[in-house]
């Protein structure tokens, strides 16, 4: 990356504080554009999901990294859940999603209880021996008595496809039939999943991120306190493809020797540890045995930091001087916080990530952990958390004494719950990637840039004024 006319900035430099002007492009198509990240972890798409309880969970593991992405489960999960999480999602399919499976003699209160965990709002009834008899959607069971049972309410009407049906024959079948979602069913007509027609033409358009066995991926953070070594050899029992060593600051004495203690394990999966904003962190996290570096203090929606302690570094800024510092010594670094806007995980890219890690703006969808609430607006929403806060606080501490929880509790930094609302438009996890990579794919274009590298090689940063920033944003209404 390079600034216009050999600009210097004299002042670190936010997001917001930066544009990308158009180069020469020899690429023909935003599809021609490979965004596999260089630094080992197997992503696809350049997105990682952030280790906050209320993000990554199960169902967001397995949808992010059927699209390509990435999902760091927390390191307040215990650990023989993480085991079993890892073990679930690698055990998913690599096209179809997972069904919510009901039986006849559930009530519609069952149904209406489960189908916001799933963006494809729909339940799959079966009989006795798994297979498909019917389908409930929301718009079936509304107004119906919460206790009635679903075999009176279903529609019986289904049309069933093969699980190993390729995907764009999938969409044909579905589209013909004039379905928004069908069950997916093995040789012997037992339930496999399911598949919607969105979801069969995602699968045309990314490659899941899988491991050499061809499952799916799935990360896993370990803090820097206790029994680090034990607890790092324990998830890579478990299977995790990826270690993220995770603490608030993370150019500290601890966190070199939690690191230099997972190294020592020989691990065959990328390190990350973090977070940093200098050269100098990543100069050491590296020597101390990190593979990648996580880069961010003080920009994610739901972190104080700044405001109470006045410290970390504006964001665009902290990347690019720790992407340059890790490219000599061959080491990669993510991006973590600050993203509003695809264009944002583009300018972070551009400053040199491989990666880019997002939390809160992926809080309010259907695949995050928390259930589904209404405000007296109508408008749904999730609750969210920062992972210094006091709530995440009282979580990873319940096992201390009351009076050492007590303690911690008052030095918290962090928001203790906020509310994400769905965007109506885009409710799911995979309706945000789509508009993510759709910004980003353009953006190597407009460079001029085939890949990652290329895009890092060849994007040409201006600053802007605030006035600069506000020109470019859409008007959703006439300004006469």
């Amino acid at each position: 990356m390079r600034f216009l006319n050999g600009q210097t900035p004299s002042y670190d430099l936010t997001y917001d504080d930066v544009f990308m002007v158009p180069g020469r492009s020899a690429v023909a198509s935003r599809q021609d554009v490979d965004l596999a990240a260089p630094d080992g972890t197997g992503t696809t798409i350049p997105l990682v999901v952030a280790n906050m309880t209320a993000i990554a969970g199960r169902r967001m593991a397995e949808t992010v990294a059927r699209r390509g992405g990435l999902v760091v489960i927390p390191q307040d999960i215990p650990i023989e859940v993480v085991a079993e999480v890892v073990s679930w999602v690698k055990t998913r399919h690599l096209v179809l999603d997972t069904p919510i499976v009901l039986s006849p003699s559930q009530t519609v209160g069952d149904a209406l209880s489960l189908l916001p965990k799933r963006a494809h709002g729909a339940g799959v009834v079966v009989d006795a021996d798994h297979r498909p008899v019917g389908i409930v959607t929301e718009h079936d069971l509304t107004g119906v008595d919460r206790f009635t049972q679903l075999s009176e309410v279903m529609s019986k009407d289904v049309l069933a496809i093969a699980a190993d049906m390729d995907p764009r024959e999938a969409f044909n079948a579905l589209d013909g039939a004039n379905r928004k979602l069908a069950p997916a069913v093995d040789a012997d007509g037992r339930l496999a999943g399911i598949l919607t027609r969105k979801g069969a033409l995602r699968a045309t358009l990314y490659t899941p991120a899988v491991d050499a066995a061809g499952k799916l991926r799935i990360a896993a953070a370990v803090g820097i306190n206790g029994d680090v070594a034990g607890k790092a050899r324990q998830l890579l029992d478990a299977g995790v493809d990826t270690l993220v060593v995770d603490t608030a600051h993370g150019h500290q004495e601890s966190m070199l020797a939690a690191v230099r203690a997972v190294r020592a394990l020989d691990p065959d999966v990328p390190v990350v540890a973090g977070n940093v904003v200098s050269a100098d962190g990543v100069r050491d996290l590296i020597e101390a045995g990190a593979d990648i570096v996580k880069v961010g203090v003080g920009p994610g929606a739901m972190c104080t930091t700044r405001m109470m302690t006045g410290v970390g570094r504006p964001q665009f800024s902290a990347v690019l001087e720790c992407a340059a510092e890790a490219r000599k010594h061959g080491k990669h670094v993510w991006a973590d916080g600050g993203v509003r806007h695809p264009r944002d995980v583009a300018m972070a890219l551009a400053a040199g990530a491989s990666n880019v890690m997002i939390g809160s703006w992926f809080a309010g969808t259907y695949e995050s952990p928390g259930d589904l609430q209404e405000a007296s607006d109508g408008r749904l929403y999730k609750e969210s958390f920062g992972m210094a806060s006091a709530r995440a606080v009282r979580n990873r501490t319940s096992e201390e004494s009351a009076y050492d929880r007590a303690r911690k509790a008052v030095f918290e930094e962090g928001i203790s719950t906020s509310r994400m609302f769905l965007d109506p438009g885009r409710p799911g996890v995979e309706d945000l990637i789509d508009s993510i990579v759709a910004g980003v794919r353009s953006a190597c274009t407009y460079a001029g840039a085939g890949s990652l590298g290329e895009f890092t090689d060849k994007a040409v940063v201006g600053i802007q004024s605030a006035a600069g920033y506000a020109e470019g944003k859409p008007l959703h209404a006439s300004w006469g």
